[in-house]
């Protein structure tokens, strides 16, 4: 029997195999299983017939009571539901409104392990319409040339002239429809408004950018009465109200939603009658615009310890708009936030009394604040700050490949140096990558779409890509970008980094708390439902979610399985797709199914505690957001009609995206708690190992080559968003300039190279070998001309600004 013992076990595994992968799905799933014992048996040359008859009992037992629904949810569902209620944590109100905030889009086929390409390469976004590209080449061209970030950096402000710019042609007023005295303009436009200013200015563009993101306007156009709306969406449209939004405090800053400020539900006297109202204690910081804000949206704790509203005591967070004078009110001081001098300052009031329709919404809305933040967050976090990150990427981008070009050391244009066309070609491919899912972000909103999970990936994954992106540009640019002055083209950007890593939830929280944590729940196809059935004790919606959720873990681990041992190829990469990135959806459907069953394994082994090992929550998020981020690339390939001058970027982008998922899978696999389940997952999903290494040379070689090459093709389609000053001034103006004048001189260049190796000439600087070689007639007086005019603009833009003492003393 010891002989038979093996095949035993594995007619035993098959049975039980065969019983979960088919339940539910009648006698013709058990006639298929019994067949394949019947052909285990006759090919294993067993003969007995008593071990056939144990394992066909052992099947039958286990196909009846997986198979037979209402012994299915007698014996097993019912009990483990009662397991699983005990050790879920507890969720509070806040917490699940927070976790179902927004919606699930294309995120949810990268998380189900099997998705469908053709969902994303057929969706279409919404290209800017000609009323809007008007007013991105009128107005705000306009007003870019207006600023001047180093004139604002010294007086700590907009000049008047661009405030008053700003509201007159209602760049307050961008989200608001034309109905209420708005542009009404589409979140593709918003996006791209934003990042235009940024690459100009941070001040400017937090100024534009603020009220057009959560806050009172936003707020109102979804919440707001039709009384609220007429009086405020017109003034704020305008510019005859400047709002702000207060939501942080000393104590609850990524907590947000246990702040201290509070609200009391009591009479008062307003405008000289008696009103049902609440008095209002609250103590905000960080608060943008709020040292000139007229309007305050307030979030705070709503009670009603004398029950004029109801019977609940606790009604929960509200949101309502007060106005700047309302007695009590302290607002004004501000905050200096890393020398940056965007409007940013605390707001307190002690004892402020308002009326109950100053809650947003109306007194039906009290306690629905959090709903509201959470629903609008999910879908302006996508927005604003990926915006900025993508106009600081590709100013970086577009300085940096000049400067390679114009500055030489050791006689060579340092983007010729290995170590610096590396940093060159790093911040070229992010700069591809980071613009592919901004504008995909706010194609998806503009669709209808507040996709929660996918803006957190935006904000957090885009603001770390500026934080790259300047750092490499800084070290390229070495001692021109850490000199202060008017010719400094970084050093405000860089200085701001911190800002859009903090706001809107700090990268560190976003990452290890929310990407994953929310994502989840809300992408999982069965997660939710499962939570949501055990919390309600509904049996059937249990077993349903439940067993649904088995046969889901089944189906990716065996895809898994059969595209990592096949190397992907029975996967059908996406119709039309050219064969060169057909590899590319192939890879990411592979590890779209790893990732699924390894979150899987993560949250059937840790369960609720997972949320708190934030090590591995880390891990989760690197992989998912790759998995995201590459895909967006590969939509913006498609939807550019498969350039091959963009192949380079987009081969980076892969390269880099895949090595980056599949290292944080081995990664969270190395450190799951259950060692025999991570082994198990590590062999289903890698049997044989890792397979993306990390970029080539010949990779990063690329992506530098077609950057910098002298045609500037791609160079211009990386940074066709920014804004780019005029010749005259200095910094990046200034060097555009210079690179133009060098272009034009490379023949003329070349022939003095070539008299030089010839023994023509003697090696000198390159002016005084330009006159040498006139001399003798190698080059005309034309010729000689454009070295002369070139070597001048490249000695002028490597030079730095100094200040005498006493202007020294007032730089701020």
């Amino acid at each position: 029997m010891s002989v038979y013992l093996p095949t035993l076990l594995i007619f035993i595994a098959a049975a039980l195999f065969v019983a979960l992968t088919f339940m539910g799905r009648g006698y013709f799933a058990w006639v298929q299983g019994v067949g394949l014992i019947l052909f285990a048996w006759f090919v294993s040359g067993i003969e007995s017939v008593t071990v056939f008859g144990v394992v066909f009992i052992v099947y039958t037992t286990l196909a009846v009571v997986f198979g037979v629904r209402l012994v299915r949810r007698t014996i097993v569902t019912r009990p483990l539901m009662g397991m699983i209620a005990r050790i879920l944590p507890a969720m509070g109100e806040t917490e699940r409104i927070a976790l179902e905030a927004g919606s699930v889009w294309w995120e949810g086929e990268l998380f189900s392990g099997k998705p469908d390409w053709s969902k994303l390469l057929e969706f279409k976004t919404q290209s800017l319409s000609a009323e809007e590209q008007a007013f991105l080449d009128g107005p705000v061209q306009e007003l870019c040339q207006m600023v001047d970030d180093w004139q604002v950096a010294n007086e700590r402000d907009l000049s008047p002239e661009v405030w008053a710019f700003i509201k007159a042609n209602g760049f307050f007023g961008m989200i608001i429809p034309k109905e209420h005295g708005g542009l009404g303009f589409s979140a593709q436009m918003h996006s791209a408004v934003v990042a235009k200013i940024a690459s100009r200015s941070v001040t400017a563009a937090v100024t534009v950018m603020v009220p057009n993101s959560l806050g009172p306007g936003e707020l109102l156009m979804h919440y707001g009465t039709d009384e609220q709306k007429d009086h405020y969406l017109p003034r704020l449209a305008d510019g005859r109200d400047i709002p702000c939004f207060a939501l942080t405090e000393p104590n609850a800053g990524s907590d947000a939603a246990n702040g201290q400020s509070r609200g009391v539900v009591c009479k008062g006297m307003w405008q000289g009658e008696e009103v049902l109202g609440m008095r209002l204690t609250f103590n905000k910081r960080y608060i943008t615009l709020a040292p000139v804000a007229t309007v305050i949206g307030l979030a705070f704790r709503l009670y009603d310890p004398d029950h004029l509203l109801g019977d609940q005591e606790d009604i929960g967070i509200t949101c309502a708009l007060v106005p700047r004078g309302t007695p009590g009110v302290d607002i004004g001081e501000r905050h200096d936030p890393m020398g940056v001098p965007f409007q940013n300052g605390p707001i307190r009031g002690e004892g402020v009394f308002v009326p109950l329709s100053f809650i947003i919404g109306g007194p039906d809305q009290a306690g629905g604040g959090w709903r509201m933040l959470m629903e609008t967050l999910a879908a302006g976090r996508g927005i604003s700050l990926p915006s900025l990150s993508v106009g600081a990427a590709q100013l970086a981008c577009r300085a940096t490949t000049a400067y390679g070009h114009v500055r030489e050391q050791f006689g060579l244009s340092i983007g010729k140096f290995e170590g610096v066309a590396e940093r060159i070609a790093r911040i070229a491919g992010h700069t591809y990558f980071m613009n592919a899912v901004r504008t995909l972000g706010a194609g998806a909103v503009d669709a209808g779409e507040r996709p929660s999970v996918s803006s957190a990936i935006a904000k957090a994954y885009l603001t770390e890509g500026m934080r790259l992106c300047l750092n490499d540009a800084m070290d390229i640019h070495a001692g021109a970008a850490i000199i202060r002055g008017p010719r400094n083209i970084f050093s405000r950007a860089y200085i701001s980094i911190p800002i859009g890593i903090t706001v809107e939830g700090a990268n560190i929280l976003t990452r290890s708390l929310i990407v994953f944590g929310q994502g989840a729940m809300r992408c999982h196809p069965f997660a939710q439902r499962e939570l949501d059935a055990a919390a309600a004790k509904d049996v059937k919606a249990f077993d349903i979610a439940l067993f649904g959720h088995f046969n889901h873990v089944e189906r990716n681990a065996m895809r898994a399985f059969v595209m990592a041992a096949t190397g992907g190829l029975f996967i059908d990469a996406p119709q039309g797709v050219d064969r060169r990135e057909a590899k590319h959806y192939k890879n990411l459907e592979r590890l779209s199914a790893a990732f699924a069953l390894i979150a899987d394994i993560g949250l059937m082994t840790m369960g609720g505690a997972l949320k708190r090992k934030e090590h591995l929550s880390g891990r989760y998020a690197d992989a998912f957001a790759w998995l995201f981020l590459s895909s967006c690339a590969l939509k913006r390939f498609h939807d550019d009609g498969e350039p091959d001058a963009h192949r380079p970027l987009l081969e980076w982008t892969m390269a880099k995206a895949l090595h980056e998922a599949e290292s944080a899978m081995i990664g969270v696999l190395a450190n799951l708690p259950s060692r025999a389940a991570a082994n198990m997952a590590e062999l289903i999903a890698f049997p044989f190992g890792t397979k993306h290494p990390p970029l080539t040379d010949a990779e990063i070689n690329a992506v530098s080559a077609a950057v910098m090459a002298a045609d500037g093709r791609v160079r211009d389609d990386l940074t066709r968003d920014i804004f780019i000053p005029s010749d005259s001034e200095p910094g990046l103006g200034a060097l555009e300039q210079a690179l133009s004048k060098i272009n034009l001189s490379r023949p003329a260049r070349a022939k003095v190279e070539q008299a030089r190796r010839d023994g023509r000439i003697v090696k000198d600087n390159v002016t005084a070998m330009a006159h040498a070689a006139r001399d003798i007639g190698i080059l005309s007086t034309q010729e000689a001309g454009l070295i002369f005019d070139s070597e001048a603009a490249r000695n002028d833009v490597v030079q730095v600004d100094s200040f005498d003492g006493e202007t020294f003393r007032t730089l701020k």
